[in-house]
């Protein structure tokens, strides 16, 4: 799916939104006004379930650590694998950090 097809005013304004964020205390405030305890939740498994899949971990253990769905984990793959490389993005950025906190 081209991202064109969803991208408007709206979704621009959110995103710069995030953008502004400077601390996880800014993003737990904004966040917490934004989206449910339960939305929140499944953004973050998400994620840990790319990393998880990123590091060549089985679909049972993934499920069994995460709590994720076999569909959820299923979905993640194919973004990994034919999307838009949003989430390697994110997990490189992160580990990056990650080894500017080691230094």
């Amino acid at each position: 799916m081209s991202l064109e097809k969803w991208k408007d005013r709206e979704i621009d304004q959110l995103f710069e939104a995030v953008l502004e964020l400077k601390t996880l205390d800014d993003c737990y405030k904004f966040f917490d006004d934004l989206c449910t305890a339960n939305e929140i939740k499944s953004l973050a498994q998400r994620l840990e379930v790319a990393r998880m899949l990123e590091l060549g971990h089985t679909y049972s253990k993934i499920e069994s650590e995460t709590g994720a769905s076999t569909a959820t984990i299923s979905r993640v793959k194919r973004c990994l694998n034919y999307g838009t490389d949003g989430y390697k993005l994110a997990l490189e950025r992160l580990g990056a950090a990650e080894n500017r906190d080691d230094e």
